[in-house]
């Protein structure tokens, strides 16, 4: 399969630096007119993501499965779901994105399988303490007839993390353990078979040409040994970011999976990564799972979840850059993914939003549409100026605002369902794309279907407005990435600058980078020249909610 460069000097690989889109591959472009994005609209629409400018592209699970998850549930991880397309097809958008020179990153879930894949369903035949239960997590009931879970954990997802088997011979049976959705049975990852199987995965997707891997819950896939009883902190992160010793999520032992997989990616050429989702209460404890041995990234969640303060957003930069250049390893920057509320919507949000909660038509206070877009193309500004790798979420480029009005009957996030529609879950940041204000499903497809309904009002979004619009959110992202290639940003180091206590102010090289985040404006220096600045402005004076780049005499 076609490859881009060979292995870079230490230091120096792509990934280092890199530029990652996250697409979401049932949300960015439907070739066959179903509603629902496939593999042959990601190729067809490839020139935009060069044109942006983007380095890599990262595709959220397009592998077989029943989609009880949006793909988090894999019933086959050799093969492409029908929904998306084919193997073919798969092979064909690699060859034309590494043919731009866009290298390709493929999600992989290792914590859980569908309940529809065939280890699952041999498991459920199979007798209790055989070696086809072994590759799950089932456990024997307390009580006096295992009528009881074997602990009181909570699902992610909500309601408990234990689903009751009836044996093949009818009787109630064994309890299997279940992070996320009943339909997600957990691997048992302390089983050598389950090992082996997933190094056989990544080779099948190596030997194809794949440029690395997205790990889907990369913390959560070993549970401590004896499975005790835990209770949440309440209104805590459901992923985990928020508390320490969670049993079932960052545990010592997960690292030995990923030194071993770090070795499998090694026998490969062209720099090929590991990236984790990993959410962990600290930047010390997450730079662990980026030693050389390890990942070579993990997002960096604590800086996606800092609120819109000067003194906290400062804090967690000087800290991610710390931690990670303790470890050798490059910091990542996000703001957006397909798991939070749109950046330039959460950033105006002001009442705590956990993780997964999402936000919908009954949300009391809902945030200012214009407030959360300054915010957003300002945070944008700042962030691709750091140092590092960053990645972007489908839409951002646009200003895409969370679909928060999306009708009940239309919702389709598990977490909606199994908290009896307490919390709206991720829906709203899942919307198909808007590519031209005139069309059908505003040019997702040409049938007008769409898997979730698009706001109309997204029709001032669409990418074909924005094109010819050098004021639009898309002209600022290709801005910005066509400067930060220039000047080097993805690599070296910052100096911190002064520009008071509500600014965020640090210099690269000649270029001066600052962002407003309090109430009055900020002056700039008499003789600063602007390069790039998030909204207009005079140049003398930065408005609040605002970032600039400059230069000075």
């Amino acid at each position: 399969m076609a490859q881009l460069e060979q292995i870079a000097a230490p230091g120096s690989e792509w990934w280092r630096s890199a530029v990652i889109y996250q697409i979401y591959p049932r949300s960015f472009a439907d070739a066959s007119g179903d509603g629902i994005g496939d593999l042959p609209g990601i190729t067809s629409r490839l020139d935009a993501l060069k044109d942006l400018g983007v380095d890599a592209i990262w595709l959220s699970p397009f592998m077989t499965s029943p989609q009880r998850d949006a793909g988090y549930d894999v019933a086959d991880y050799r093969d492409v779901d029908p929904l998306f397309g084919t193997l073919a097809d798969f092979d064909e958008m690699l060859a034309q994105a590494h043919a731009r020179g866009i290298r390709v990153i493929v999600d992989l879930v290792p914590n859980h399988s569908s309940d529809q894949h065939v280890w699952f369903q041999e498991a459920l035949r199979a007798a209790p303490g055989s070696p086809e239960r072994a590759r799950y997590i089932f456990r024997d009931g307390r009580g006096t007839n295992g009528e009881l879970p074997p602990n009181n954990w909570e699902s992610v997802f909500g309601g408990g993390m234990w689903e009751r088997i009836t044996e093949p011979d009818g009787t109630p049976g064994q309890w299997y353990l279940h992070i996320f959705d009943v339909t997600q049975p957990d691997f048992d990852w302390t089983n050598e078979e389950v090992r082996e199987e997933f190094r056989s995965v990544l080779r099948f997707w190596l030997d194809r040409g794949v440029d690395g891997f997205r790990v889907d819950v990369a913390h959560g896939m070993v549970k401590e040994e004896g499975l005790p009883d835990y209770t949440p902190v309440a209104d805590a992160d459901s992923m985990g970011g928020g508390e320490e010793n969670v049993p079932y999520w960052g545990q010592v032992g997960v690292h030995d999976i990923y030194r071993d997989w770090h070795e499998v990616l090694a026998e490969y050429d062209g720099d090929r990564a590991l990236c984790g989702e990993a959410w962990l209460p600290t930047l010390k404890q997450t730079a662990l799972w980026v030693r050389p041995d390890e990942m070579h990234q993990t997002f960096n969640f604590p800086y996606l979840m800092t609120k819109w303060d000067a003194k906290a957003l400062g804090r967690v930069i000087r800290e991610s850059l710390e931690e990670f250049g303790a470890v050798g390893a490059p910091s990542t920057w996000v703001l957006s993914n397909h798991d939070v509320v749109r950046h330039s919507t959460r950033l105006a949000l002001t009442a705590d939003n956990p993780q997964g909660e999402g936000i919908g038509p009954n949300t009391p206070d809902k945030p200012d549409t214009a407030t959360g877009l300054a915010r957003g193309r300002a945070a944008t500004t700042l962030m691709l100026a750091l140092p590092g790798s960053a990645y972007l979420y489908q839409g951002e480029e646009l200003g895409l605002p969370e679909a928060m009005e999306i009708p009940d009957e239309f919702r389709q996030d598990p977490t909606w369902f199994r908290t009896d529609h307490e919390r709206y879950g991720r829906d709203g940041c899942r919307v198909p794309l808007p590519w031209e204000a005139d069309a059908v499903a505003f040019g997702f497809n040409d049938t007008g279907a769409s898997w979730l309904p698009q706001p109309a009002e997204w029709a001032d979004y669409a990418r074909d407005v924005e094109e010819g619009d050098e004021t639009s959110t898309l002209s600022l992202y290709k801005q910005l990435l066509a400067a930060r290639r220039k000047h080097g940003f993805g690599s070296g180091s910052l100096v911190w600058e002064d520009a008071g206590a509500d600014a965020v102010a640090f210099r690269r090289g000649d270029v001066h980078v600052v962002a407003n985040l309090g109430t009055k404006p900020v002056a700039l220096p008499a003789d600063a020249t602007v390069i790039l600045r998030s909204q207009p402005f005079d140049g003398t004076a930065l408005p609040v909610d605002t970032a600039v780049w400059y230069t000075t005499a």
